[in-house]
């Protein structure tokens, strides 16, 4: 059975509101750059937003590479800045999903436990997949969070 969206998150997202793609800090010798990474986040709250998409295409589809390892760092540390802020109003979490079943999956699962609404899911390099294989492929994302698309 395909998760659910939070009511209140629901609603913000029918009101309409900005959810920018949360960009990657990095240093100049290419490391993630922990200290501006947060404050990018905490930024984006500030300024009024009303969320961020994370792990999306200006972090780089290469986070996801298991020898850059940078994904679940990034998605932790928003989640986390988020969480400290301790905002009233509904501060939707998007996270980037992509890949084939089994790697979306895993990143689906993981931006819900860290307490992501949405998996913003892209479709990108499964252009061999049949139309029903990729109505398939989104059930089955669906079935660890609830999933948007581009």
């Amino acid at each position: 059975m395909a998760q659910s969206l939070d009511s209140t998150i629901a609603k913000a997202l029918m009101e309409g509101t900005i959810i920018p793609a949360h960009p990657l800090a990095l240093t100049e010798s290419l490391q993630l750059d922990e200290k501006h990474q947060r404050l990018l986040t905490r930024y984006y709250m500030a300024a009024g937003a009303g969320g961020v998409a994370v792990g999306v295409h200006t972090t780089q589809f290469a986070i996801r590479d298991p020898k850059i390892g940078l994904l679940e760092p990034v998605l932790k540390m928003a989640a986390e800045e988020i969480e400290k802020a301790g905002l009233q109003s509904p501060f939707i979490k998007v996270a980037g999903v992509c890949g084939a079943e089994k790697q979306a999956i895993a990143e689906a699962k993981l931006a819900r436990n860290y307490g992501y609404h949405l998996g913003l899911l892209s479709l990108g390099g499964l252009n061999n997949y049949s139309d029903e294989a990729l109505i398939d492929h989104v059930k089955a994302v669906a079935e660890e969070i609830p999933v948007i698309g581009f």
